[in-house]
């Protein structure tokens, strides 16, 4: 049996766990995923005759539950640098910076309309900006520059 990807369908798939076996049709198999070693695991069940339900968990949670929580929780900005797919992920509660899976090295500093939260990928001067939306409903909108031009964000 194979699973690959918990990624979304822009970023490549990668096998992340594989396990051979000829009559276990049926339970739960635990696996890791990503650097982080996040625990997953995939459940299956018999519905009828010879019908089965996958169940993909993440950390506990079904793996929607898992998508809504993370999209609260980061911000993710999918570009093209020098022709490599590159993914940057903010996770807004530690203001951590990881790009395709590394955890980067940040320098954080106060501005004038927020916070600046600078790195560099490659040879690319990037920087987060955390700006207050002026609206309490919507909070703090983060902004990701890379050479001074605006990324777009990964739609949620």
């Amino acid at each position: 049996m194979e699973f690959t990807g918990l990624s979304s369908s822009t970023a490549p798939q990668q096998e992340v766990f594989r396990k051979d076996w000829m009559f276990k049709l049926v339970g739960k198999e635990p696996f890791s995923v990503g650097s982080t070693e996040v625990k997953a695991a995939i459940s299956i069940e018999a519905v009828t005759g010879l019908s089965y339900e996958y169940t993909l968990e993440v950390n506990g949670k079904s793996l929607q539950t898992f998508r809504d929580n993370r999209s609260r929780t980061t911000k993710t900005w999918l570009m093209k640098l020098d022709g490599v797919d590159t993914r940057v992920v903010l996770e807004k509660d530690t203001m951590d910076v990881w790009c395709n899976g590394q955890k980067m090295e940040t320098m954080g500093e106060f501005a004038d309309d927020g916070t600046e939260t600078h790195f560099t990928v490659g040879d690319h001067d990037c920087c987060i900006k955390a700006i207050s939306s002026g609206k309490k409903r919507k909070g703090i909108v983060h902004v990701l520059l890379v050479d001074g031009t605006r990324a777009s964000a990964q739609a949620e």
